[in-house]
């Protein structure tokens, strides 16, 4: 893992993308003067007053030199329920890539929590990961011009949900009506990076 200065408030912790959560983790509970943590695919961003820089670095370097605690479980943290409507166009190629049927795709997508990784894309949007390993399917080799709100898909080892109309390339397996950027609530998005997220089939 290295330590990468990022502007006069912020460094940058790249790492490989296994240890990502556990850092994240430990970095949300060491106490350190932090204004923001902030996970991404092989990297951590934290955030910090200019004046305490130096010292957050220096703790930043124990925390690195020390073997990071594993990985917060679903029971340890908070766990999103979201339904969803298995109807999605791609749930047929989706079950042909991955030698599963319609409804073992959706009873694996549903069986166990996918963990919000990290956020991206467009505000609200979260990268699930940790999901079945039988789901790891690729992108579509043209993407569409237009994805409904509410569209939930997996693309590249990682399940999403569309929180608006976009473009996007993404497998679509099903839909949603939950609100995933609110930009009247607090906080705006319903998936925080460290949560996880449990799918349920509904019929409507």
């Amino acid at each position: 893992m290295r330590i990468l200065p990022c502007g006069q408030t912020a460094l940058l912790l790249e790492c490989a993308p296994e240890q990502v959560a556990a850092l994240h983790a430990a970095l949300v509970a060491s106490g350190l003067p932090l204004t923001d943590v902030v996970p991404a695919a092989r990297t951590v961003l934290v955030r910090c007053d200019a004046a305490v820089l130096g010292a957050v670095r220096e703790h930043l370097e124990a925390v690195l030199a020390a073997p990071l605690p594993p990985a917060p479980t679903p029971a340890a943290g908070t766990v999103v329920t979201i339904d969803v409507r298995y109807d999605g166009p791609d749930l047929a190629r989706v079950a042909a890539l991955t030698g599963l049927d319609a409804g073992q795709v959706v009873a694996a997508h549903t069986g166990t929590p996918w963990r919000v990784a990290f956020g991206g894309f467009a505000p609200g949007f979260a990268y699930l990961d940790g999901g079945d390993a039988r789901l790891a399917v690729p992108r579509l080799e043209t993407p569409r011009t237009e994805v409904p709100a509410g569209s939930v898909g997996l693309a590249d080892g990682f399940s999403g949900i569309y929180p608006r109309s976009s473009p996007g390339g993404w497998q679509l397996i099903g839909s949603t009506t939950a609100i995933l950027w609110d930009a009247g609530r607090e906080p705006p998005a319903l998936l925080r990076p460290g949560w996880w997220v449990q799918f349920v089939a509904v019929d409507r």
